[in-house]
């Protein structure tokens, strides 16, 4: 069946509107992220200036410490260009050792961009040491606005802020491995298994996911005091993986339900059992959906305060619940400042694993919304 496109295209007026709502949206969305990232690295006389200038070029910054220049510039956007251009194409196909296994290829490939992005900087700062005092060639070395690490290091090496992100990966770690060790069998089963038995299932567990999480936490107090599991790290992966199942489950259940139960009865005619079947032909299929529904369990483990604050003590807190000491402890400008370092340094994480899993979010969010 033919159909001309143009009866679908969008006057010229209506795709002016839209575009303009999409840049609208982006600035309001991304304008607090960026401002926040630039404040975490200003001094705080220049991150709280009135004037907004100020604040992105950060004079007093520049005087004191010095900052970033055009060169520095040139130099990020050409590393950020490669990594988004080809770096994905060399994750896939290193241009070395093609007969060597994919792991020691990837893990060769991650040790040559470490010492490369260890060596940039000292390579740079050496150029822009040659380059001042050159009549046109100078400029292009000089600060053209103030950059400073102080708060970052404050929160990290003086703050030891590493053993809350330490925690944190624990933490995401065991929720994810746990919710998709459990809720990958069970979705499979109560897509293959057609009945209002599991229908009911699915009913049962949307319900026990709508239950607010401190209903949950007061029902596992109890036994962690009891068996000396409050306040560890396996205490809080328990409890989320148990908040989070019944969501892993639903989705889960959506992606096998898209695959062709075929495929499954193709494998055991050619001698599989059920679970091989399950392991070697469903589980690869429905792998870009697998990693969507990490990814979201992720998400939980990450960003849950109300669990982690409860549950773990000082040791063992995880990032989210110890931003807020930052913010109570508020008395000088220099401590705002790094409270927003520690802000910024909590959603970073997020951006480079979206980034990492762009692709298979999209292609498991698609293969989760067509029935197949």
């Amino acid at each position: 069946m033919e159909y001309d496109s143009r009866a679908f295209a969008l006057s010229p007026s209506l795709r002016l509107c839209v575009r303009v709502m999409l840049v609208v949206w982006m600035v309001l969305a991304a304008f607090p992220l960026l401002w926040i990232l630039v404040m975490s690295f200003k001094l705080p006389v220049d991150a709280f200036a009135p004037n907004p200038l100020s604040v992105v070029f950060g004079p007093s910054t520049r005087e004191a410490v010095g900052g970033i220049s055009l060169l520095d510039l040139a130099v990020l956007f050409g590393v950020g260009y490669y990594l988004w251009r080809f770096a994905p194409k060399l994750w896939r196909e290193p241009p070395f050792a093609t007969q060597m296994p994919v792991m020691m290829r990837r893990a060769g490939l991650l040790m040559a961009g470490a010492i490369i992005l260890a060596t940039l900087p000292l390579l740079v700062g050496a150029v822009e040491q040659g380059l001042v005092g050159l009549p046109v060639l100078g400029w292009f070395a000089e600060p053209l606005a103030g950059l400073t690490f102080q708060h970052y290091r404050a929160v990290w090496v003086e703050d030891a802020f590493y053993r809350e992100f330490t925690n944190s990966a624990i933490v995401t770690a065991g929720v994810v491995c746990l919710s998709l060790s459990i809720g990958a069998p069970a979705g499979y089963a109560l897509a293959r298994g057609r009945t209002q038995a599991a229908f009911w299932i699915l009913v049962i567990a949307l319900i026990f996911r709508a239950l607010p999480h401190s209903v949950l936490i007061t029902g596992y107090l109890q036994p962690f005091i009891d068996y000396g599991l409050y306040g560890e790290r396996i205490a809080v992966i328990i409890v989320l993986a148990a908040i989070n199942q019944p969501f892993t489950i639903w989705m889960l259940h959506s992606f096998f339900a898209s695959i062709p139960a075929e495929l499954d009865e193709a494998a055991m005619v050619d001698g599989c059992t059920r679970f091989q079947a399950f392991r070697r032909v469903v589980l690869p299929t429905a792998w870009p959906g697998i990693i969507t529904t990490g990814l979201f369990s992720f998400l939980l483990a990450y960003n849950d305060y109300l669990v982690t604050a409860l549950l773990l003590d000082g040791s063992s807190m995880t990032m989210v619940p110890s931003i807020t000491r930052y913010f109570n402890r508020e008395t000088t400008m220099t401590d705002q400042v790094e409270a927003v370092a520690a802000a910024v340094s909590i959603t970073a994480p997020l951006f480079v694993l979206v980034m990492v899993f762009q692709r298979q979010i999209v292609s498991g969010l698609t293969q989760g919304a067509v029935k197949g």
